[in-house]
């Protein structure tokens, strides 16, 4: 940095982990103490097997965040495809990446 104004931001602090949902569909991510002070900003991707999934951040602390995953099965109604009602997802592997706001 010179001494000319020059303003450089410093890089947030990011945390990435994966877990694996339980017979909830429950993904529970523990941040290390003190990685937060605030929840952080997270952004959720699952990797599963073929078929519809949905997921959705149901807790978040500057401790942990909690993700739920449904499986949804297709069901053809008089020719159209619709969504049938989801159920909880377990063994799901759900990557995150949380940044501090």
């Amino acid at each position: 940095m010179s001494t000319g104004g020059d303003y450089q931001a410093l890089a947030p602090h990011v945390e990435r982990a994966k877990v694996t949902t339980d017979s909830n569909g429950n993904a529970v991510f523990a941040w290390p103490a003190g990685a937060f002070a605030a929840p952080p900003v997270v952004t959720v991707g699952i990797q599963a097997a073929s078929g519809f999934r949905s997921h959705s951040i149901t807790a978040n602390s500057a401790t942990s965040t909690t993700v739920n995953v449904l499986a949804s099965a297709g069901v053809t109604v008089l020719g159209i495809g619709v969504l049938a009602v989801g159920t909880p997802a377990a063994g799901i592997t759900v990557h995150a990446h949380a940044v501090a706001p």
